[in-house]
């Protein structure tokens, strides 16, 4: 099913430019805090990214699986949602920084 990502491909766009700019400032040796906060920004951007792409899939590629007869269609939806939040539940920070 074709969907609109009109939205999404502009957000994607600025993400590139921050990112371009992230890139800048590494080579510019500007202040590390500065571009962490940059990067923290960026990582934001792309979470709405990823939760609109979520909500456009629930919306439309769950709620059919759902509603069709086919059961190992409405398996084969669920089990990639699950298998998305698992993989994000995987992804954890470093448990700390070393101290040179």
């Amino acid at each position: 099913m074709a969907h609109d990502h009109s939205e999404n491909i502009q957000r994607l766009k600025i993400i590139e430019g921050h990112i371009r700019g992230i890139q800048r400032m590494l080579e510019n040796d500007q202040y590390c805090i500065d571009i962490i906060r940059q990067i923290q920004a960026v990582g934001a951007a792309l979470n709405k990214v990823s939760v609109s792409l979520l909500d456009g899939h629930l919306n439309t590629c769950l709620l059919n699986a759902i509603h069709s007869d086919d059961p190992v269609e409405q398996k084969r939806v669920l089990s990639e949602i699950t298998e998305v939040f698992e993989t994000s539940n995987k992804i954890k920070p470093s448990k700390g920084a070393s101290l040179k």
